[in-house]
């Protein structure tokens, strides 16, 4: 009977060992294929198949219940890719025809390629039953979500059709598209799928629950039956042409426009992108989010701007994204005005140069030359950042980073932010083969011609453990008084923070509830210049329960604790503040649940309640989605805080409403609107983009933004109509 165990043992063992070690033969054809989702050419029928897929989701210890199967092939320009998609029914959710599809609750298709083989950076490329298609970056692994960037473009095409229980993809993307070196004959690659009416997550490489869908350090090999030759990369130029009338009724300004610029894109070698821009326009990026912010600090908002994103990692993964991050791209393109108000800032050009000179070495360099502004006293600036990294052992990597901004005029505005700063760092990033373990070493040293060079440096540590049952994380970090980065995101400073967290997950094997997460997070900050006083806690302590049918609900209770060096006002009313030299201890509780994001009409739910400083807090939220698929999707977030504090400090009702209208009248003319309400921005805001793709990434734009006061009466406060025609040409 010992035997008979151990031999089960022994084969379960190498069972699961094969399958992470899955390889998919790539043929070299000569033969055209043509892309009509029916994969007849004789090429097809000698293709090896990626198949075996396993479930992700509900379960991550079995196969996958309906097969998938990818085929590919290359010559020496594309790489063709054939999938069959089976399932139980025809009755798929696309929620939307717009390309760069957001993966949850429909039905889909993901390939990841990591043409480096190392496990840190990837390709994504996906589509839906439809044939919407979509592509983005992964970079840091796979490890978190803010490494997963859909605002990428390349052109690619592909071609889907249903049949009576299964869709089938066909697929020509230029190896040009990707960043390879010549003479490779393997890459890493992984797919994921989504089946919603089977109601599964299923990846071709066993990944487990605890670990992200596309995590980077679990993938198979895809082997080239020859060589990589290197591509002939083609210019890409992308020029634009930009009108808009509009005014601005706060200044009494006309904002009427005309506007032409462009950008161009070219590789050097396989590996290096060039990408110039000249007096670009993002009058097309979409809107931000607006938001309630309750705290004394900034918050940051993501990248959206095209010229900044491919390689983004490479610049902005520096230090703690969150509290001392050396370069935030975002800053670039704004700047305070003589009153301290941020302003819109034009940039005259700009260049970067980013990726890889070999397998272990990147680089990245970034000038951009912002124009000066008369009207609002505000100096030219050159901005640059030099980015290096070189990777270690199987997927860590060392890191140096160079920030410089340079007044390049002399106009000396009372409000200049000095002749110059420069920050110069170091990280190093760990990552082992499976993920369990995974962090950052970081320090960085920051020189202004206005600051004095002590306490100008930043340094932090953070070392994550993951496995199947226990997330367990150690974090900490010191910001220095007088450490300042100008380009980069520092909220605040002369601080040092501890910041661990320790989770426990239980996955059930049977019942509707299919996860237990359990976990505590305690944040704790002193000011070492004021003998290491606390000035802050916030123990959060929190229950998620994930449950088959993919609803969600979370618990969690925050202890904080406050001590206010200034005065502040919560309420935001510019009444009586708290004043400064008090502390405070507060307790609150939060409860949510979020239903089946696969039903037509999905929402959210949640309650706050507790204390907040020496008062209370009541907010309840709600948010919900109505697909009528697949031309139109619409959204409404509404949030609202009751804040009571006793008198003679000020009580408010703030409001935060949100509502998105999604139409797709095709796949290739979009119509989005989002209208959005602040009582705590004082705004009422509509913004309006039809976009129409006429050609490959080549898009026309008419976009409306129309913004109010709303705490006495709806008094406008700017207005602008823009036409933008983008056409990208390939030489």
């Amino acid at each position: 009977m010992t035997k008979t165990y151990f031999y089960l043992i022994f084969l379960l063992f190498s069972t699961v060992l094969t399958a992470q070690e899955k390889n998919i033969i790539v043929k070299n054809i000569s033969e055209p294929i043509k892309l009509d989702a029916i994969l007849d050419e004789p090429a097809w029928n000698t293709a090896e198949p990626a198949k075996d897929f396993w479930q992700y989701f509900p379960t991550d210890s079995l196969h996958a219940t309906n097969h998938t199967e990818i085929k590919m092939l290359y010559d020496a320009k594309n790489l063709y890719v054939g999938i069959r998609v089976n399932s139980i029914g025809d009755n798929y959710i696309v929620p939307s025809l717009r390309r760069d599809f957001r993966a949850g609750g429909s039905d889909n298709i993901t390939l990841l390629f990591d043409t480096f083989n190392d496990g840190s950076n990837a390709f994504l490329f996906g589509v839906n039953p439809a044939g919407v298609r979509r592509e983005a970056l992964v970079s840091g692994g796979g490890t978190s979500l803010s490494g997963f960037t859909t605002s990428w473009d390349t052109k690619w095409y592909g071609e889907t059709k249903i049949y009576n229980g299964y869709y089938i993809s066909e697929w020509s993307i230029p190896l040009s598209a990707f960043k390879f070196n010549p003479g490779e004959t393997k890459w890493r690659f992984n797919s994921y799928q989504f089946d919603t009416q089977g109601n599964e997550r299923n990846t071709w490489i066993h990944i487990p629950r605890s670990q992200f869908i596309f995590n980077l350090a679990f993938m198979g090999d895809m082997i080239f039956e020859n060589p990589l030759k290197a591509t002939k990369s083609p210019i890409s130029l992308i020029p634009y042409i930009s009108a808009g009338i509009g005014e601005d009724f706060e200044l009494n300004k006309n904002l009427s426009d005309f506007k032409v610029g462009g950008d161009a894109k070219f590789i050097l070698g396989n590996s290096l992108n060039v990408d110039l821009t000249v007096n670009p326009d993002f009058s097309q990026v979409e809107a931000d989010n607006l938001i309630t912010n309750l705290t004394r600090f900034e918050v940051n908002l993501p990248e959206r701007r095209q010229f900044f994103i491919e390689n983004n990692d490479l610049f902005a993964d520096f230090g703690n994204s969150e509290s001392a991050n050396p370069f935030f791209s975002r800053r670039i393109g704004i700047a305070k005005d003589s009153n301290g108000i941020n302003r819109p800032n034009d940039i005259i050009a700009g260049a970067r140069l980013s990726g890889k000179l070999n397998n272990n070495f990147r680089i990245g360099i970034l000038n951009i030359q912002t124009a000066k502004d008369k009207n609002f006293q505000i100096e030219s600036n050159n901005n640059m950042v030099v980015a290096l990294q070189h990777k270690l052992f199987s997927r860590s990597n060392i890191s140096a980073i160079f920030v410089n901004r340079q007044n390049t005029s002399d106009e000396g505005y009372a409000t200049a932010t000095g002749e110059y700063n420069r920050v110069v760092g170091l990280d190093y990033n760990l990552a082992n083969n499976d993920n369990t373990w995974n962090g950052k070493f970081y320090t960085h040293t920051s020189f202004s011609s206005e600051k004095k060079e002590s306490d100008n440096y930043s340094s932090g540590a953070m070392l994550t453990y993951n496995n199947e049952k226990w997330r367990i994380r150690g974090s900490g970090f010191f910001i220095g008084n007088n450490f300042t980065s100008d380009l980069g995101f520092v909220p605040r400073k002369g601080i040092f923070r501890i910041d661990p967290k320790v989770e426990y997950l239980i996955f059930p094997k049977k019942g509707a509830v299919n996860l237990h997460n359990i976990s505590i997070t305690p944040n704790f900050t002193w000011k070492p210049d004021l003998d290491f006083q606390l000035t802050d806690y916030n123990i959060r302590t929190e229950w998620n329960l994930g449950f088959e049918n993919t609803s969600e609900i979370s618990i969690n209770l925050l202890n904080k604790y406050t001590y206010l060096f200034n005065s502040f006002d919560p309420s935001r009313t510019g009444k009586t503040p708290l004043p400064a030299n008090t502390d405070y201890y507060y307790t609150s509780g939060n409860i949510r649940y979020k239903s089946d994001e696969r039903t037509a009409f999905s929402y959210g739910v949640g309650l706050t309640y507790g204390q907040f400083f020496n008062g209370t807090i009541l907010t309840p939220q709600i948010d919900f989605n109505l697909r009528l698929q697949p031309k139109y999707l619409i959204g409404l977030n509404v949030r609202y805080d009751k804040l009571d504090l006793p008198q003679p400090y000020a009580s408010n009702e703030i409001w935060l409403i949100g509502s998105k209208i999604d139409v797709t009248l095709s796949k290739s003319i979009f119509w989005a609107t989002l209208i959005q309400y602040s009582n705590q921005e004082d705004n009422l805001g509509f913004n309006s983009r039809l976009q129409w793709r006429f050609a490959p990434l080549s898009d026309l734009y008419l976009i409306y933004n129309d913004n109010y006061y709303t705490n006495d009466s709806l008094t406008p406060r700017f207005r602008t109509l823009n036409l933008k025609v983008t056409y990208w040409l390939y030489l």
